[in-house]
């Protein structure tokens, strides 16, 4: 978990791609609401992680009594990610405790899911 951890943004962004297709959910942090966060520039950020011990170690400080929650692929699809586009929120994939993850656009987020989706099934 510490080898992941310490993986550059991009490569724990394929991680992330892999093990999320592999097991058909992601990992958010909740507490009368979903965690989030913001960009440089002011943008609201939604974090996500391939499992639930990574999400779990990023809920602290701001996230302090956060507790990491699953969200299936088709939950994901389905509703979080047309209101997440709705709002001007973007995706933040992986994020640890001492780096911000990777902000694609949704778009790309769900290409990259389905398209290792179809390497599975």
């Amino acid at each position: 978990m510490e080898g992941v951890m310490a993986l550059p943004a991009a490569k724990r962004y394929s991680h992330f791609i892999k093990v999320a297709a592999d097991q058909r959910k992601v990992w958010g942090l909740y507490s009368d609401g979903w965690a989030l966060a913001e960009t440089a520039v002011g943008q609201r950020v939604f974090p996500v992680w391939p499992a639930r011990e990574y999400a779990e170690l990023c809920a602290r400080d701001h996230w302090s009594g956060y507790e990491a929650r699953e969200i299936d692929l088709d939950t994901l699809f389905e509703i979080l990610i047309p209101k997440l586009k709705e709002s001007g929120t973007v995706p933040g994939i992986f994020p640890t405790p001492n780096e911000k993850g990777v902000t694609p656009d949704f778009s790309q987020l769900e290409s990259d899911l389905r398209n290792e989706l179809t390497k599975i099934e």
